[in-house]
């Protein structure tokens, strides 16, 4: 088992942010700078192009923080981030491009090449999992949310589909292509975030994924707007969601 090595630290209103690596993988974990007894975890998954400190990722850390006193890690997928791009990163990153210059659909590619990044990504999600539990403030019996939208869910739905330790997730905005087989294994509570007018998935994809998943519990949160349009308030939504299913109250600065 790889272990985790903290190589960075700093704290500023009220959250400590410890940079670390799990073998070759760097990542992020936000904790209350406070410190404090054993806490639930949140892992998450950052979006296509982005990595683990993108203004998404660390807005949504501060909500839970701050608002919930949960831990929340992420670490860069392969090829995004501190982590160096192969080949086949370049010639998939390529090809999107030029599809997107031609008017072409991305969904093929994006499909294809996150469904490249999962299966690299989740043994890794999986080895940072068992080292950060190894922390006292976290522990091996605490709950663990998952939350990750766009390549985030593309990520997660197997990654949550393979670890049992997750006990609730926020997914959405992804192709049901190579993740509704997935999704039928996810049993917990599930939040699914989808956005009507969204020009690269279509409704009835986002619905067909939603649909797969085989939680008793899920909740759909369809907004009108484009892909890159989905309204802030469902972060905040996302963060009562995990204080029900995780433990914890949401303050006001959540």
């Amino acid at each position: 088992m790889s272990s985790l090595q903290f190589t960075a630290e700093s704290s500023s209103h009220g959250i400590l942010e410890r940079d670390f690596t799990v073998g070759d993988v760097p990542g992020v974990l936000w904790s209350p700078a406070a410190g404090s007894d054993r806490a639930p975890l949140v892992l998450m998954g950052h979006g296509g192009g982005n990595h683990k400190k993108h203004p998404a990722m660390s807005g949504r850390a501060q909500r839970l923080v701050t608002g919930c006193g949960f831990h929340v890690a992420v670490v860069d997928a392969p090829g995004h981030g501190d982590r160096p791009r192969t080949a086949h990163d370049e010639a998939e990153i390529a090809e999107l491009f030029r599809a997107r210059a031609a008017g072409e659909p991305e969904g093929p590619i994006v499909v294809r090449y996150n469904d490249h990044l999962a299966q690299l990504s989740v043994p890794e999600y999986q080895a940072t999992l068992d080292a950060l539990q190894g922390l006292p403030e976290i522990g091996a019996e605490g709950p663990v949310g998952y939350w990750g939208i766009n390549m985030g869910t593309a990520i997660g739905v197997p990654f949550v589909a393979a670890d049992p330790r997750i006990t609730a997730a926020v997914f959405g905005q992804h192709w049901p292509d190579v993740l509704a087989e997935k999704a039928k294994q996810i049993t917990i509570p599930i939040e699914f975030d989808l956005q009507w007018d969204d020009e690269h998935i279509s409704r009835e994809e986002g619905l067909a994924l939603f649909d797969a998943f085989a939680s008793k519990e899920k909740s759909l949160h369809v907004n009108s707007g484009m892909h890159k349009e989905l309204p802030r308030f469902e972060a905040d939504s996302a963060v009562r969601f995990f204080a029900r299913h995780l433990g914890g109250a949401v303050t006001a600065s959540a």
